[in-house]
């Protein structure tokens, strides 16, 4: 079965500030609850995104099984919207949308994800016991990072 997660968060920084911080890879790990080990493999010289680029990653999701991610970036509309497709990984299926709107107070930004998990009605049992909380977990790590880093007015 195919699940969503969609979220949105007004971020108070120009559209700059915001593509250039989403479209590196280098960014993930620090949006990204500390206990995932969530580690870069890909050296980047430069944070340019582009469609066809392929990132590596380790993870840990669940207490300290490490496991490689890899992901592609399979559409770019500069400073607009990016796409990140699960090549391999934890997921049957993972789709992740970003999109960034510039609207009077900075830039509105859209995550949506379509994820389904493998091993089919197993899957589903372990989505209903502890994925669908710990993406949730995961999602709203990330909220409150966002707004410690572009909506507090002492930005860390």
């Amino acid at each position: 079965m195919i699940h969503t997660i969609y979220k949105e968060q007004q971020l108070n920084c120009n559209i700059d500030e915001a593509w250039n911080f989403f479209s590196s890879a280098n960014n993930l790990a620090i949006i990204t609850p500390p206990e995932m080990n969530f580690t870069v493999l890909t050296k980047m010289e430069d944070d340019e995104i582009f469609e066809g680029m392929i990132i590596d990653y380790y993870i840990s999701p669940v207490v300290g099984i490490e496991m490689k991610w890899k992901t592609e970036i399979t559409h770019v509309d500069f400073q607009k919207s990016f796409t990140d497709f699960q090549k391999k990984g934890p997921y049957k299926l993972w789709n992740h949308r970003h999109e960034f709107i510039v609207n009077d107070n900075g830039v509105y930004m859209t995550d949506l994800v379509k994820y389904e998990l493998p091993f089919g009605f197993l899957g589903e049992i372990a989505h209903k016991i502890f994925v669908r909380k710990k993406l949730e977990h995961i999602f709203n790590y990330r909220n409150k990072i966002l707004e410690e880093l572009f909506n507090n007015s002492q930005k860390i």
